[in-house]
């Protein structure tokens, strides 16, 4: 009886280890099955089985010997389940630090995703706001350019009235430069006895020049018209009475030789102003129709001189009145102005 219970309790303690093969297992369980038949008769033929005492020893030794082998292989399943556990506790540590490390990447990632959502965020709000601009300047654009359409038709059309004007403007100027080539044969007509006596009519910047030399008009040092010039003079104011459009320009000049006077007038300043107003004066004398507002007069001294004063020619030359007549173009201005 304590045989069969220490048997019942070793193949107890097999049953709870977990590590026998189930070849073993079922081999276990065949003897188990064997041995508890066979101590069932045993109880019952006790008696008449006692000569049977020896096979049953024998029986008892070989089940020893299983018992050891069981425990044997009961220890090597413990040594199996220690390896096991450490292997298990190492893959444990491991799950652990991967778990660790997957985590801290985890939290990582996280954070670079809640940068880039943040920085996603910032440019959708920058790319809302870039369009909204965009659609403002857009919108700007269209009415630059409905108003640029706008000018563009008003400029054409004052580009058409601006060439209508020109044409115009052209019209008149060549109207004015044949009056002015009139205004220049009509002097040159009646100054044509004056012609060698140092005396020229010229056309130049849109003007008429009536060039006389002193020698015509002056004595030296003078600014008494003598009777010659005033003669000229006389000629001349005729001419201009007839065009009261002429704006009329009356200079006194003289060489560089120095004057010395002994009354009002001290210089060349002096006697070219008043050369320039005797001329003036006699304009207006012999020329009743002429308005004294169309007429200047102006001295320039040696200061503006034609040719050089190296010689006796230059500066007879440019001992001379200029009478320059002017076109009026005020309206002719106001018109292109407009």
């Amino acid at each position: 009886m304590k045989k069969k219970a220490l048997f019942i309790g070793a193949v107890a303690a097999l049953s709870l280890a977990s590590c026998v093969s189930l070849s073993e297992h079922e081999n276990l369980q065949t003897k188990y099955n064997q041995t508890d038949k066979a101590y069932k008769v045993a109880l019952q033929d006790l008696e008449e089985l006692k000569e049977e005492y020896a096979a049953l020893s024998r029986q008892n030794n070989a089940m020893t010997n299983d018992y050891s082998e069981l425990n044997n292989a009961k220890n090597r399943c413990d040594a199996t389940v220690d390896s096991l556990s450490r292997r298990i506790e190492q893959l444990r540590h491991h799950y652990d630090t991967t778990m660790e490390n997957y985590m801290q990447e985890v939290a990582g990632k996280n954070r670079d995703l809640t940068r880039a959502q943040n920085l996603l965020t910032a440019r959708t709000k920058e790319l809302n706001s870039k369009e909204e601009e965009l659609r403002q300047k857009e919108q700007q654009l269209a009415e630059q350019q409905e108003t640029f359409s706008l000018q563009r038709s008003e400029m054409i059309a004052r580009q058409a009235e601006l060439q209508r004007q020109e044409a115009a403007t052209r019209a008149q100027l060549e109207a004015k430069e044949r009056e002015l080539e009139a205004v220049r044969t009509s002097v040159t007509n009646a100054l044509v006895g004056f012609a060698d006596k140092g005396l020229k009519v010229e056309t130049k910047d849109g003007k008429v020049y009536v060039s006389m030399e002193n020698k015509l008009l002056f004595p030296s040092a003078s600014w008494t018209v003598s009777k010659e010039g005033a003669n000229a003079i006389k000629e001349l104011a005729k001419v201009l009475e007839q065009d009261t459009t002429l704006n009329i320009m009356v200079e006194g000049h003289t060489d560089n030789d120095p004057y010395h006077g002994n009354t009002a007038v001290k210089d060349n300043w002096d006697l070219s102003v008043m050369r320039a107003t005797a001329i003036v004066k006699l304009l207006i004398q012999n020329g009743p129709g002429l308005n004294p507002a169309r007429i200047e007069a102006c001295g320039h001294g040696e200061f503006a001189p034609k040719t050089s004063n190296a010689t006796p020619e230059g500066k007879a030359a440019n001992r001379r009145t200029e009478i320059i007549l002017t076109p009026n173009l005020d309206k002719l201005l106001r018109q292109m102005g407009n």
